[in-house]
Formats: structure tokens, C-alpha cells, sequence
């Protein structure tokens, strides 16, 4: 299926593993110029350089932290100097874990700074850019925790609802200027943090971290497995896309049927 996406320009934050890598290079084989912001410079150029390599489009590394105004800025100038963003995928994020007893003010504040305000201030430096060339797309990465939250992380479940609040505001607004805005819900998908994780947590027993994933996976997931990062990436892609032109203000769930409500 043709996309149509050749020689579009797409920013794409948290681009230089798991999730946001897999998409940039879901919307590269497409034909798509990125723009890829992360914070880990060496990781960031060096995939920058391989997607270049292996798809043959123009991909710019800016190594940033998209949850402070100056890294924003940043990502905001080399997309206008490329020639002007089409799409943005805000895919940067991660995980917390606390109690909100325990919490203090400086951790809820860092991830609202990087779960949402990153989102709200890359709209606004990125969306005139797009009303230039006559339209454009944007996508925000939530999780499913945004409407069944996890108990062990409130701060990570509270913003990335906000996220999902906040693309729902803007689609409404932006709409009118022929720039599509929506969210994706992922479940359980199998990204480097998950593994590192599942390896923590079993190094002092068997060390069976695979058997610790397929657990999580059965308790949670009536498909029986996480999803893979490319399975993701893939309904990325396609939203990115004129075939899914109708397609505003959603919000999509890729759960596996995690998700236990309508």
C-alpha cells in the first residue's frame, strides 16, 4: 500500500530507541525525512546515520531534552531549517515509580514538563509551521494507563491522561487549519525499557526474565504477548497517512485487549 508520505518531514521525539525508533524508521521506508530528537547523543547519531544509510532519506539527529524550552527550541529550528515539519510524533516518555504519598513536587513536575508541556510547546512552535505547507499530522504516544492506571505509578499514569486530554484540545483546534491530531493508547509493548527491567527484577532468583515477561503478559494481555515495537509502529505510520484522513481527535487503543472497559 502506497502512503503517500514520500519526501514528507517528520520530528520525531524519544526517536533513538524502542517505540519512537521503530516509527522513524516505519515513516524512512516510506520515504519520510526525520528529525530526531533524544537525549543520548551518541545512540541518537549513530541510528540517525544507520536509518540514513538503510533508507536513503535526510535524518537529522538534535540531541535534546525535549522536557526543558531550550531543548524544544532546538527540535523547533532544525525542523524549520529542513524546510518546515509536516508531522510530529510525541513519543518521548517514560515510566515512573512511586506512591503519590511519597512523591515530591520535583518528580511530578518533571514528568508533566516532559509528558505534556514538551507536547504543548512543540504544537505551538511546530503547528505554524505545518499551516505553511497547507497541512499536517500530529500523533501523541499516551499509554493505556491513561484510563486503567497501574498502581505503582500515579505521576506516569496522571500526565499521560493529561496528554490524551490535551491532543483531544488541540484536534479541535487545529482541525481548521487541515492538521489531524490524535492519540494512541499502547498496552504492552516489548520496548529495551521492559526488558531491562524484567532482568532487574529476576537477576536475584533464575534469572528467567522471558518467563517474568510472559507472566505479565498472561495476567494482563488476553492476546497472550506483548506487542512488538514494529506492530506499533506500524499504526504510526498509518495515521500519518491520507489513508486516514478522516481520522480526527481519537484516541486509539493497540493493547492487545488489555483494555477491560468500552
Amino acid at each position: 500500500m502506497n502512503l503517500g508520505l514520500k519526501d514528507k518531514i517528520a520530528v520525531v521525539t524519544g526517536g533513538s530507541t524502542g517505540i519512537g525508533l521503530a516509527i522513524a524508521e516505519g515513516l524512512a521506508a516510506e520515504g519520510v525525512h526525520l528529525v530526531l530528537a533524544a537525549r543520548n547523543g551518541e545512540r541518537l547519531r549513530a541510528e540517525a546515520a544507520r536509518i540514513a544509510e538503510n533508507f536513503g532519506t535526510n535524518t537529522i539527529p538534535v540531541v535534546c531534552d525535549v522536557a526543558t524550552i531550550s531543548g524544544v527550541n532546538s527540535v523547533i529550528e532544525a525542523a524549520r531549517e529542513v524546510g518546515g515539519a509536516d508531522i510530529l510524533i510525541n513519543n518521548a516518555g517514560t515510566g515512573s515509580n512511586e506512591t503519590v504519598m511519597d512523591a515530591d513536587d520535583a518528580k511530578w513536575q518533571y514528568y508533566w514538563e516532559l509528558h505534556v508541556m514538551a507536547a504543548v510547546r512543540l504544537a505551538r512552535g511546530l503547528a505554524p509551521q505545518m499551516i505553511a505547507k497547507s497541512g499536517g499530522v500530529i500523533l501523541h504516544n499516551a499509554s493505556i494507563c491513561a484510563v486503567q492506571p497501574l498502581w505503582y505509578e500515579p505521576i506516569y499514569n496522571t500526565t499521560k491522561a493529561a496528554l490524551m486530554m490535551f491532543s483531544k484540545c488541540l484536534s479541535t483546534e487545529l482541525i481548521k487549519q487541515n492538521i489531524r491530531v490524535n492519540c494512541v493508547n499502547p498496552g504492552l509493548i516489548l520496548t529495551p525499557d521492559w526488558i531491562k527491567t524484567a532482568k532487574q527484577l529476576t537477576a536475584e532468583g533464575d534469572g528467567d526474565w522471558e518467563a517474568y515477561l510472559q507472566s505479565v503478559a498472561d495476567e494482563h494481555a488476553p492476546i497472550k504477548r506483548f506487542g512488538k515495537v514494529t506492530e506499533l509502529a506500524d499504526f504510526f505510520v498509518f495515521l500519518c497517512s491520507e489513508r486516514a484522513a478522516y481520522s480526527v481527535g481519537s484516541t486509539y487503543f493497540v493493547d492487545g485487549g488489555m483494555l477491560k472497559t468500552l
